[in-house]
């Protein structure tokens, strides 16, 4: 008899005690697209819709032990990684990949570089982001860095829609197999995100939505990602679902008021429900 499994996703990121971001983001989009979610927690973080007031770092060992016991036992369709916050963070997420690696490798695990949150705070060290780029790009299918983030990583800031593809052809050229630039931080009332991969560039685009409530939407895209993934889409077809689900979620929650700073998402604006296969 064949076994039924629900589609599995794993979050290795950072816990955001407002609920709007990290593993609580990205447990709600898995849940709200059919997946059954599961936490690997890098990092506790203090922080509402203000802002992040302190981190927390979470020991190698547990979160290496979390990731174990989760793969090893559940396993996952697919892996999102959002908050890597220390070199030796990253180094156990590297061996962890390679460890469970299955027949695909690690063909469906999408890669938020957080960096940055929709705040300004910084939320990762500088030496970090050398560990990332070295160890990890090569081992992830997608990387999805924001304007911010691509900035960081390529030392250099990206002015307008115009350096949006150029600036996505060097970010593949640092090792990732697949890059999602998103350029919702540039001006205008038109969104650009461009998909490069070695076959070639796809350009998104969308109407902006007027909201303040921003919070976790990286969260949420990358979440959404790597969940169409674990339902079987194609990477292009599960970059342009993502990104529906994530603009449907800002529009649902645009006009409502939580907190006193950036708001989140409306991650249950239409649920699905959660159907083993």
């Amino acid at each position: 008899m064949t076994e039924l499994r629900y589609p599995r996703v794993l979050s290795i990121a950072g816990s955001d005690s407002g609920g709007g971001a990290g593993i609580q983001a990205d447990l709600k989009t898995f849940a709200a697209l059919g997946c059954y979610g599961m936490t690997a927690v890098t990092a506790i973080t203090v922080q509402n819709t203000v802002g992040v007031q302190a981190i927390h770092a979470v020991p190698p060992d547990i979160l290496a032990g979390q990731i174990d016991a989760v793969l090893g036992d559940i396993g996952a369709d697919a892996i999102k990684i959002g908050m890597l916050h220390a070199p030796a963070i990253v180094e156990v997420v590297a061996r962890a990949l390679d460890a469970h690696a299955g027949p695909h490798g690690a063909a469906h695990v999408v890669l938020d570089p957080v960096m940055v949150a929709a705040s300004g705070d910084r939320l990762i060290e500088q030496e970090t982001v050398e560990h990332l780029v070295r160890q990890l790009f090569p081992r992830v299918a997608l990387i999805t860095p924001n304007l911010d983030e691509a900035a960081l990583l390529l030392g250099r800031p990206i002015a307008g829609v115009d350096e949006l593809d150029a600036a996505a052809r060097e970010l593949l050229a640092l090792g990732a197999r697949a890059v999602l630039l998103k350029g919702g931080h540039l001006p205008g009332d038109t969104v650009v995100d461009v998909l490069a991969t070695p076959g070639g560039l796809q350009r998104f685009t969308a109407p902006r939505i007027a909201t303040r409530n921003l919070h976790g939407a990286g969260c949420t895209l990358s979440s959404a990602i790597a969940a169409h993934l674990a339902l079987g889409v194609s990477l292009a077809d599960a970059v342009a679902a993502g990104r529906d689900y994530t603009l449907a979620a800002l529009q649902a929650g645009a006009a409502v008021t939580t907190g006193r700073g950036r708001g989140p998402l409306n991650h249950g604006f239409a649920p699905r429900p959660l159907n083993a296969r």
